[in-house]
């Protein structure tokens, strides 16, 4: 089994930074590419970005183009998401989430993921 514990979430003013950190422990040689999603209240869940197992492809979605930045450190199974410019829309659930050996990285097969942390960008 694969566990997925984030960090680095809190409450942030708008235009300010947060970083978010995901620590991937157990099975972790069952898992490939990393990415992030996020969840609104009310609304369903959706991608962010994603990184391969490499770390040589990433991609995000529009809205956080410029803004977010995904990396990850196979030899410590962690990855990382760099928000900038954070705007009150960022305001959601993020939650980590990693593919099996051979799931897909674009879209996103997520197989495994995190409990989720908050991040909450005032106005």
């Amino acid at each position: 089994q694969v566990q997925l514990v984030e960090s680095g979430g809190g409450l942030v003013q708008a235009g300010g930074s947060l970083s978010l950190s995901c620590a991937a422990s157990g099975r972790t040689d069952s898992t490939y590419h990393m990415g992030w999603f996020r969840q609104a209240p009310g609304k369903e869940r959706d991608f962010v970005a994603a990184i391969s197992w490499s770390g040589t492809t990433l991609y995000y979605v529009d809205s956080v183009k410029g803004r977010f930045t995904i990396s990850r450190d196979r030899t410590k199974n962690t990855v990382h998401l760099q928000m900038n410019s954070l705007k009150p829309e960022d305001t959601a659930v993020y939650y980590c989430a990693a593919t099996g050996m051979f799931g897909g990285l674009k879209p996103f097969d997520a197989k495994y993921w995190g409990q989720g942390t908050q991040v909450t960008v005032s106005s």
